[in-house]
């Protein structure tokens, strides 16, 4: 598996390389923006890791680069800023996963190996069209539609209507969204995921009379057609 690092600080760079290569990985540095952005673009990677604040260019206009160009490429943030909002601008960018600075190596691995399987599923999974009262999502085109007007998502919103899509009626704790939407757990404490399915609400029901998301007090949030 071939990882494309992009980090302007050259002994994490180094420590990255170094850790990634021991645990069976091929790596390639970029030190700055503009490189990365190049090398990501011209080669074959199965997965880039990017800074946040790097020269030339910032990872959060790198990232949104290579999602047109390379929309299935799983991407990792590395990062010493670690709010709500940091987080979000960072998956709204197009980031698959986000990691706080400083972190341990093994748990860096555990996320690579999970987005890796997650495309690998995703590459043989033969289902193009999920559907649920009026609610289309095409996989493959990666277009969202209710009642045939058309909505637009940035990739973490997708992700996260995606999995609600494929489990309708049943109520999916904020802990199982953790997991199987970002690969991760998540401070108990934390409103982040509360942040996403708000933004879902006003893009999925605000302008519609029926509404399909909905929040169960004290157990996490479900996709059904409730009548007013």
């Amino acid at each position: 598996m071939r990882i494309l690092i992009i980090e302007d600080d050259l002994r994490v760079a180094e420590l990255l390389q170094r850790g990634l290569e021991e645990h069976g990985f091929t790596t390639t540095i970029a030190y700055d923006g503009v490189s990365g952005k190049k090398l990501a673009l011209q080669n074959d990677y199965d997965l880039i890791i990017t800074d946040i604040i790097l020269p030339k260019m910032d990872g959060i206009d790198l990232c949104k680069f290579i999602r047109q160009s390379k929309p299935n490429m799983p991407i990792i943030m590395l990062t010493a800023l670690g709010t709500t909002d940091d987080k979000v601008d960072g998956f709204d960018a197009g980031a698959d996963d986000y990691l706080v600075k400083p972190f341990e190596m093994r748990e860096l691995v555990a996320r690579i190996r999970a987005l890796l399987n997650r495309r690998a599923n995703s590459n043989n999974n033969s289902i193009t069209i999920l559907n649920y009262e009026g609610l289309e999502m095409n996989l493959h085109t990666k277009m969202v539609k209710r009642n045939d007007q058309d909505i637009s998502l940035t990739p973490k919103e997708f992700k996260l209507l995606e999995y609600m899509l494929q489990n309708p009626e049943r109520v999916l704790s904020r802990t199982e969204i953790a997991k199987k939407v970002w690969d991760t757990h998540f401070d108990t404490g934390t409103n982040f995921i509360d942040v996403y399915i708000n933004y879902l609400r006003r893009k999925i029901d605000r302008e519609f009379e029926h509404k399909l998301i909905h929040t169960k007090s004290g157990m996490g949030f479900v996709l059904k057609r409730e009548d007013n």
